[in-house]
């Protein structure tokens, strides 16, 4: 593993200016008043405090200094509110939520308030909006027809669009509706016309008896969901197409498996789980949270020699340790934004400890993605969190107790344990430029991309540090190499670079479909909660693998799927490459 310091971690100039632009603290004239080292000293000090319900001051004080450190050396990194708001007038610290949508018109706009005050202090939202009476469905007291589910979502949607996160970053929705509600097919093609529903991801809510009339070619029933009567049927297969379709056009909507993620349901006598986080990967009851965390795997990867590399799994086994205690104790000293939503985190003490850094790991390790040897440590790798984060879980249940509603979990009587869950594996957007790594599970975007609408109309821009690494350490010639990578953002076609290096820094756009697939699913057989990650397609990927991939990710077991067509939105985040006349931040290559 890197050597440890003394004082914070080099950060690089991209992570500084996200740091300024939306997590230092400002002074009066708008100006950041503290430094990375005061943040994160900031954060420390305030989810430290949490050990005095259970310990002494010289133990918080203790606990403090390890949480700054593991922060500091960027060893992990809590989720974006955390950092904002610890320590702040305003400690609202989770980052996922999920609100009842009730099909009356006050609770409607009652879910609209809380919504916005939660993406005011920087969380993201999550609705299922299947209990709303289809489109043109008869009023009996205002003697109108009813608009429909996609209506309110636009209301949810305009309203989102006017609230700035934090004051620092747009809002994000997650909408889902199920397949058997009888306006599906609007829902599936409304964000077809780029611009639609901009501050929303879409998914499709699918059961498995969905997907076994669609193996049979059998037909489907849409459901009202008030009279709970059959207003039509449809074939199944057309709807699955329909869905394939607009997710090859458009990257929406998404799929989440109802059945898959309610199988593995902590507090199923509490509920049944119908929605997700924006991203997927926390699915919650109503009115749940969750704030998350993620490990730099890169920091742990520990050189014995020029070919002998391996991951430290004991210095690895101390920071989960870490983490899930800190993530613990968010819950104790956060601020709840209303009575049903303390009363749940409380109650079921979720927490999501995952990763970032994983393909930046991998090629330390120079295990290319696309291998079996990288699914197998990948198993390993989360199978080894699970069962570390759990046994400090159970640790934690018997010096603070079990999280309340223990005795209608799973885990009763026989596991007694703190958190209903503790793992999940998150995007990790912005931290993961904090942390100066790749982010999450996914594959390098490319070894030299821009990174677009960030930072307001900024533009980030960035080549891969590991390659240059890679290629001092290998003696490789470097400025025919970057040259060309600038341009094409790969090493795909460069004469010269051996097929062994190309392979373990091959890009997202590169590997096949079924390795990104792979990845998933071994991360999500050790996973509490969910794993959000983002097939990338060739823009020449067809309808029909996009229909194999959703396929193929319920007979895998995942609890949803998203891909991505490259190309086919204006307003795509990553750009491959980093084109000449570019204005922005300065290249990280350091």
């Amino acid at each position: 593993m890197p050597a440890k310091k003394n004082n914070i971690a080099e950060l690089s100039d991209n992570a500084r200016s996200v740091l300024k632009s939306r997590y230092l603290r400002s002074g009066e004239h708008g100006m950041p008043d503290e430094t990375p080292h005061q943040m994160f000293r900031r954060v420390a000090k305030a989810v430290a405090q949490a050990e005095l319900s259970w310990s002494t001051v010289d133990q918080s004080e203790v606990w403090e200094r390890r949480f700054l450190e593991t922060m500091e050396q960027l060893d992990f990194l809590p989720n974006s509110p955390t950092l904002m708001n610890a320590g702040t007038p305003l400690p609202q610290l989770s980052a996922c939520f999920v609100l009842p949508i009730a099909d009356h018109l006050e609770d409607i706009f009652s879910s609209l308030k809380l919504a916005a005050l939660i993406q005011q202090s920087g969380g993201g939202t999550g609705f299922n909006f299947s209990q709303l009476r289809p489109k043109d469905d008869a009023l009996k007291h205002s003697q109108g027809t009813a608009s429909g589910p996609v209506s309110f979502m636009k209301i949810f949607d305009a309203a989102t669009e006017n609230v700035k996160q934090g004051g620092k970053r747009r809002g994000a929705n997650m909408g889902i509706l199920n397949i058997d509600h009888p306006d599906v097919e609007e829902f599936i093609t409304c964000k077809r016309i780029e611009g639609n529903l901009r501050n929303f991801n879409i998914s499709i809510g699918v059961s498995d008896a969905f997907m076994y009339a669609l193996q049979q070619g059998d037909d489907w029933k849409l459901i009202h969901p008030n009279s709970h009567q059959t207003v039509r049927t449809v074939k199944a297969k057309d709807l699955w197409h329909l869905i394939a379709e607009n997710a090859w056009t458009s990257g929406d909507p998404g799929v989440i498996f109802l059945d898959t993620i309610n199988a593995s349901n902590p507090t199923p006598a509490i509920g049944k789980i119908d929605s997700t986080n924006p991203c997927g990967e926390v699915p919650l009851l109503p009115y749940e949270s969750c704030n998350l965390g993620s490990i730099n795997l890169s920091r742990f990867v520990q050189f014995k020699g020029v070919h002998n590399r391996s991951l430290d799994w004991q210095a690895l086994a101390q920071t989960i340790a870490i983490a899930t205690r800190f993530l613990d104790n968010v819950i104790t000293v956060n601020h709840y934004l209303s009575p049903e939503i303390k009363e749940m985190a409380e109650g079921n003490r979720k927490i999501g400890l995952g990763v970032m850094g994983w393909a930046e790991s991998l090629s330390m390790l120079e295990i290319p993605y696309e291998s079996a040897e990288a699914v197998q440590l990948a198993e390993r790798l989360m199978k080894f969190i699970s069962q570390k984060s759990l046994e400090t879980s159970v640790g934690l249940s018997k010096e603070r107790g079990t999280f309340k509603y223990w005795k209608k979990s799973i885990y009763y009587p026989d596991v007694p344990v703190r958190n209903a869950t503790r793992t999940s594996i998150a995007p990790t957007g912005t931290i993961s430029i904090i942390a100066g790594t790749s982010s999450s599970i996914e594959p390098f975007f490319a070894l030299a991309y821009q990174r677009m609408h960030v930072l307001q109309d900024e533009t980030l821009q960035e080549i891969n540090r590991s390659l240059l690494r890679f290629l001092s350490a290998n003696k490789l010639e470097t400025k025919d190499i970057l040259s060309a990578i600038m341009q094409t953002g790969t090493l795909e076609n460069l004469a010269g670079v051996p097929r062994r290096v190309k392979n373990i820094f091959k890009t997202a756009l590169e590997i096949q479909p079924s390795w990104h697939l792979k990845h998933q699913v071994a991360f999500q057989k050790f996973t509490d909660n969910a794993v959000s990650k983002t097939i990338n397609l060739n823009r020449e990927a067809s309808r029909e693998d996009v229909d194999l991939i959703y396929r193929s990710a319920w007979q895998e077991k995942l609890k949803g799927i998203t891909i991505f067509r490259n190309n086919t939105r204006k307003n795509q985040v990553l750009q491959q490459g980093i084109k000449r006349n570019m204005t922005g931040c300065k290249v990280c290559i350091a």
